[in-house]
């Protein structure tokens, strides 16, 4: 190609090339930089819709067309012939395997080696041709020549490594004579060609020559040229070498330009305006200055991109030089209002919110030069924006509203401005101090730089004292009215200015507790609500805005713990809240007033409304944790919002409809949407009193859970956060809400549970439409599809046995003779119908996965039969058992009449596991679980399978124990103690040090007949002390035969056969155990029926009898061995304590000694008390299990309620069940929680190890309680009990009060 290649053919494809310059050359001298510049022309053909249209690019297709045109169309052959499947390939990858064929091919790389060669030797002669050129037009007009180098400045952008920079030098003596000619003493036009001629020539080429610094001092000089055109000419040179050169030829430029502007500013013969004249823009010399310092601010944003890749000399001179410069101030003595303005104004002008400083800030590797280079040599500059904040402060306190307004009246102002008033430039200055002082105290070694020193001040400014201000600036200082403006212009009130800051600083923590939480600062905050509290005014200019702004902030400071802390309690944690209140003290009686309008504040104002919000916001971000609740209940927070919501609710409705024409439907239409959104936050301030256990009995108690729930449906759906400041989503309310009898309810009521059915069936069955299948879905390795994880654990967060209850409690399965395909499934009774109990034909031909979906079934009744009443409860309405049992009898293989094999597959293990679970009770070591996995090997699964009772006997652990055990001497002295009772509250506290110190000394002698006698004795001597006893005696005079005709639920009644196979097991029961127990309940029931109270409730839970079994009762007839008699009279002594009320949940089922609206809530003490105290000192005292609990979604409640409902039976061996209740009943009914918390402690990684792998809720429920003892956390224990006891026994003794 190259030896057919003519003159002609060099013109014509410089032509070509110029016509392909020419029509992008706006486009390349708009770029940013040379990396910008080779983008758009790699994009061209994207971007460029006359692409095709260039001769340049035609002559190319052409060129591969004739070269390599026919074997494209060869390989094009290859693939279709080859082809037998249609379309199977499709068009795509033909392609690519062509072009691949195309460029790998030896005639391409012919093709491109002959194409470069002649494109350089085109180039060469445009350059040649350019030089020549260039002598020769050196005296034309300048309008050509300005055309010319602009084109050469654009083809030499175009590439960085191109032919143009390798053959053209910027010469030495060209240089030299451009030296000559910049010169004062020169004419005009000399001067001007000469800048010129350098403006036109590459950036790097001058930059490298060895007169750079002689030019450089040349151009510095020249910069004070009164000619504009020329120092705009100097300007844009300065710009090109920004944009084009490397950093160490930038450092240059840029140092030179900041010692020039330093200098500029400290002359006095360069007329710097005054504060008093202000500045007008409109002024050359304003206008020329302005256009330097922004070069200037231009450049210190885009440094910190590239100057780590240089060395650190570089950064530190840019650094150096510009704080310099910042820092250059004349000294003077005369009033304020003649000073001459600072460098720092005009920065403060171009750059108002300091972005250069967060910039530099940003990395640590300009962070450290620059705080450094502030701490010695440029602290000044600190100074003086601390002092600019002060006196824009005093200035605020002094001046009169207006004044102030006008002070800062650009931050409204959307009209554009020419001239700046030197009260305008000290607004903007002290808004440049804010910001740069904002970003300093994010930094450890920023903070390390106060207390400042002021000058006329006799304190220095330390930190509090800094934040403090700014606090008071947001209530103080005036606020821009309402914003009308775009939306896209900027708020510089001062006020919001200063919450930005705050808000950052809370956001970072170590910060936020260094400098924000304090008890000045907080006191500083909550100033105006305590002046409007009091009648006084809050502050001058103090808006709805300022106390919104106050109300973020406060919201944020609660949303971390530290911070709560100091809200709940402050810094003097043992300060009566007499003395001092405290913040959450404070901001409660202030949102209560607001609430119930006991305080009269901007009347008739639109905002009022968002204040309200935003208080309760802070306060919901205090009572939505249990420490918080317990501070903030006094003030029935939950009252004044369900009043409030109340009200808002009936104004909702009474809105008229708008007509259509009338001028009143669009204020209607805003009147409608403000009383909604306001609705629609009181329910959610009412929601989040469900997050903790006896938040929720206060919920309940207003009558709005049902609302509050479809709100949180109406959000989930939405997929909306749930809180502005909350870090998880909906779990943890989800699961407090279902662990209630009207928590569950709601939730079938608002379409929640339906929706969840849905989509795990959607998922389960259907498999997910919105996938685009690729490749065929793989058999499921996990027994539950990661698709059904999410729905599988939902459902596990339901299931809890009050939830159960009230949505399956007798009710019959459907149990139809035909399923249609097209059916779902929308409530618990149809997945239990649907997925676990497969009785029929018709259930299994109705699933598409059959072994999948039963598989899900059984996993999710296996995780619902941990809890012994639920347990109980399917088995009585649905018989599962003999279900799985027929289900495992069909999947026997006959060999021979005589061997029968049970078929091994996914279903009949998971079938055995939850039969042995569902028969055998008994804590870790008392019973052995068939694992849910094969093992490797020849015998896969050694665990025999059955289709009916009894259980193999592998199944049944060789630990038993019997009842009879030596008398030891610790435990004489403990019976001794028992006839030494002359004085009540020595033996009392003898009795528990001596039972203590054998709990911790010789715990396993604690059991059997030994238990026995001192529970009796104990409990006896308990009943004779009155102030000991918390409940009335009751007289009971019913025999056995009075009781024979009660009857027993059904539940039970499985209860009763549980428990004398259990005892049994333990050799503590004997034949003739079935009927003592099941005469005991009667009497029970008999006697707790005189104290409960007759309830009218649509609850399943508050009819007559208690739900469950009594867990408590069978517990303490193994315990007594059997013996009917005995146990029922220590339960009539048991009755009259406190403890009674948390160890024997039906003591006060619909009990008249509890509230009335207690009772008809549906919750338990154990759940508002007891639960509610285990996940406050859960918080306190293993705080990475219960941010862990909070990342599953799961509350420790459930869990809680389920251990404790049922004895920790399943959880803990018998041993340990004895001493569960020996200690609660000896030491008193706070070790409840205290024995939960060292559980959790106990299983601290385990917790953390499964919350990694998203199962923890399974874990807990499905697993036993491996390796813990109580006696092996008595003194951790012991601890607790000094901390929590009062607290803890004053909330257990209020149960029956009115209001918890």
């Amino acid at each position: 190609m190259m030896a057919h290649f003519s003159m002609e053919d060099d013109a014509l494809l410089q032509g070509m090339l110029r016509q392909l310059f020419q029509s992008v050359k706006e486009k390349i001298t708009g770029a940013p930089s040379l990396e910008c510049a080779e983008e758009i022309l790699l994009h061209l053909e994207e971007t460029d819709e006359n692409f095709h249209n260039y001769e340049f690019v035609k002559y190319l297709r052409q060129h591969i067309c004739s070269t390599l045109g026919s074997m494209i169309e060869e390989e094009m052959e290859k693939c279709t012939s080859g082809q037998t499947q249609g379309e199977a390939s499709g068009y795509d990858t033909v392609v690519q395997h062509v072009t691949k064929r195309t460029q790998e091919s030896k005639e391409y790389k012919e093709m491109m080696h002959s194409l470069k060669s002649l494109m350089m030797v085109v180039v060469d002669s445009m350059i040649n041709k350019f030089e020549e050129d260039e002598i020769r037009s050196q005296e034309r007009q300048k309008k050509i020549q300005k055309e010319k180098s602009s084109s050469y400045c654009i083809d030499n952008c175009s590439d960085s490594d191109s032919s143009f920079n390798q053959s053209y030098k910027f010469c030495q003596g060209k240089l030299q004579l451009i030296l000559d000619q910049l010169d004062p003493g020169q004419p005009k036009e000399v001067r001007y060609e000469a800048l010129q001629t350098l403006c036109s020539a590459p950036p790097s080429d001058v930059l490298n020559c060895e007169n750079w610094t002689t030019l450089c001092e040349k151009l510095t000089v020249s910069l004070s040229d009164p000619d504009p055109v020329f120092s705009d000419r100097i300007l844009k040179f300065y710009a090109q070498t920004f944009t084009l050169s490397p950093l160490h030829m930038t450092k240059e430029i840029y140092t030179s330009l900041a010692k020039y502007l330093e200098l500029h500013f400290l002359s006095r013969e360069n007329h710097i305006p005054t504060l008093s004249a202000g500045v007008d823009i409109s002024n050359p010399n304003v206008t020329r200055l302005l256009k330097k310092v922004r070069l200037l601010n231009e450049y210190q944003k885009e440094a910190p991109s590239f100057w780590i890749r240089h060395p650190e000399k570089y950064m530190e001179e840019i650094v150096d030089s510009t704080l310099s410069l910042l820092s250059a101030n004349h000294n003077q003595s005369h009033h304020v209002a003649q000073k001459i303005l600072d460098p720092i104004y005009f920065f403060a002008l171009v750059d108002t919110k300091a972005v250069w400083f967060k910039k530099w800030m940003h990395a640590y590797y300009s962070r450290t030069a620059v705080l450094r280079l502030l701490e010695k040599k440029y602290k000044s500059l600190i100074t003086s924006a601390v002092q600019q904040c002060v006196q824009y402060f005093e200035l605020c306190e002094t001046m009169k509203v207006d004044e102030a307004l006008g002070h800062s009246k650009h931050c409204r102002n959307s009209q554009k401005t020419f001239y700046y008033s030197g009260q305008e430039l000290q607004y903007i200055y002290f808004i440049h101090s804010v910001c740069l002082l904002g970003r300093l105290l994010i930094y450890t070694q920023g903070r390390k730089l106060f207390p400042i020193k002021l000058k006329n001040r006799k304190d220095s400014v330390s930190l509090t004292d800094l934040l403090v201000l700014f606090t008071q600036l947001i209530y103080y200082s005036p606020s821009c009215p309402k914003m009308t403006s775009a939306p896209h212009s900027e708020n510089y009130s001062p006020g919001s200015m200063v919450t930005e800051v705050l808000r950052i600083l809370c956001d970072q923590k170590e910060c936020a507790i260094e400098c924000l939480y304090n008890n000045t600062v907080i006191e500083a905050l909550l100033q105006p609500s305590q002046n409007l509290m009091k009648g006084s005014e809050a502050a001058p200019n103090c808006s709805e805005t300022a106390l919104i702004h106050i109300a973020d902030i406060l919201a944020r400071i609660a949303s971390v713990e530290e911070g709560l802390i100091l809200l709940l309690y402050g810094e003097n944690m043992n300060s009566s809240e007499e003395e001092s209140p405290t913040g959450a003290h404070i901001i409660a009686r202030f949102s209560k007033k607001l609430l119930d309008e006991d305080i009269s504040i901007f009347p008739g104002s639109e905002m009022l409304p968002v204040v309200k919000g935003a208080f309760i916001s802070v306060c919901r971000q205090i009572y939505s944790t249990c420490e918080g609740l317990q501070v903030l209940i006094p003030y029935n927070l939950h009252e004044s919002i369900a009043k409030a919501w109340k009200k808002t609710s009936l104004l909702s409705e009474r809105i008229p409809t708008p007509v259509e024409g009338s001028d009143t439907v669009s204020s209607l239409a805003q009147e409608s949407q403000d009383i909604m959104a306001w609705e629609e936050n009181l329910l959610d301030d009412l929601l989040n009193f469900a997050a903790t256990p006896k938040g929720l009995l206060l919920l309940q108690r207003t009558g709005a859970i049902n609302e509050c729930v479809t709100f949180m449906f109406s959000q989930y759906s939405k997929k909306l956060q749930i809180s502005g400041h909350k870090k998880f989503g909906y779990g943890v309310l989800f699961t407090q809400v279902a662990s209630t009898a009207a928590g569950a309810m709601a939730l079938q009521n608002s379409g929640f549970i339906n929706a969840l059915i849905t989509e795990l069936w959607s998922n389960l069955e259907y498999g997910r439409d919105d996938v685009r299948v690729t490749h065929p879905r793989s058999t499921p390795v996990d027994p539950i599809d990661r698709s059904c994880q999410k729905s599988f654990l939902a459902l596990v967060n339901l299931l809890s046995y009050p939830a159960v209850y009230e949505l399956a409690g007798n009710q019959d399965l459907p149990n139809k003779a035909e399923y249609s395909l097209r059916e779902v499934p929308t409530c618990v009774i149809d997945i239990i119908d649907r997925l676990i109990v497969l009785n029929s034909e018709a259930k299994i031909r109705s699933l598409f996965n059959y072994e999948q979906s039963h598989i899900f079934g059984l996993r999710l009744l296996n995780v619902a039969c941990c809890n012994l009443d639920t347990l109980l409860l399917l088995e009585a309405q649905y018989q599962v058992s003999e279900m799985l049992l027929s289900a495992q009898e069909e999947n026997i293989l006959e060999n021979s009449e005589s061997h029968r094999d049970f078929i091994i597959d996914g279903l009949s293990v998971e079938r055995n596991h939850v039969l042995v679970r569902m028969n055998l009770i008994g804590g870790p070591l008392e019973r052995i679980l068939p694992p849910r996995i094969l093992e490797k090997g020849d015998d896969p699964y050694p665990w025999p399978m059955f289709s009916s009772y009894p259980l193999p006997s592998c199944y049944l652990s060789k630990v038993t124990r019997n009842g009879d055990m030596k008398q030891d001497n610790d435990l004489g002295k403990l019976l001794l103690c028992f006839k030494m009772s002359h004085k009540q509250t020595e033996w009392i506290e003898n009795c528990r040090r001596q039972f203590s110190k054998m709990m911790k000394t010789k715990p396993d002698i604690i059991w059997g007949g030994a238990l026995v006698e001192l529970l009796e004795k104990f409990v006896l001597h308990l009943t004779e002390s009155p102030s000991e006893c918390y409940f009335p005696s009751v007289e009971y005079t019913v025999t056995d035969a009075n009781v024979k005709n009660e009857s027993l639920s059904s539940v039970q009644q499985l209860g009763i056969k549980m428990t004398v196979r259990y005892g049994k097991f333990l050799n503590l029961l004997k034949d003739g155990a079935e009927n003592d127990l099941t005469l005991i309940l009667k009497h029970c029931k008999r006697f707790l029926k005189q104290q409960q109270v007759s309830i009218k409730s649509s609850l399943l839970c508050l009819q007559e009898n208690y739900a469950g079994h009594d867990w408590f009762v069978s517990s303490l007839f193994m315990i007594m061995l059997g013996d009917k008699e005995k146990t029922f009279h220590f339960l009539q002594q048991f009755s009259r304590l406190l403890a009674s009320a948390f160890l024997w949940l039906p003591r006060l089922h619909i009990s008249r000694n509890l509230p009335v609206d207690t009772v008809e809530s549906g919750i338990h003490p154990i759940y508002f008390c007891s639960i509610h105290y285990i996940e406050m000192l859960l918080k306190a005292e293993v705080p990475l299990v219960f941010s862990a609990f909070h990342m599953s979604g799961f509350a420790p409640s459930q869990i809680c309620l389920q251990w404790i409902t049922q004895c920790f039976w399943n959880y803990l061996d018998w041993i340990e069940i004895c001493h569960y209740i020996a200690t609660c009943v000896f030491l008193g009914p706070d070790y409840q929680v205290y024995i939960c918390i060292a559980i959790f402690k106990h299983l601290q990684q385990d917790i953390l190890q499964h919350t990694q792998t998203q199962d923890l809720q399974v874990f807990l429920k499905e697993e036993a309680l491996h390796g813990f003892r109580v006696s092996n956390y008595f003194e951790y224990m012991e601890i607790l009990e000094q901390n929590y006891r009062p607290v803890l026994l004053r909330d257990m003794r209020n149960i029956r009060a009115q209001s918890t």
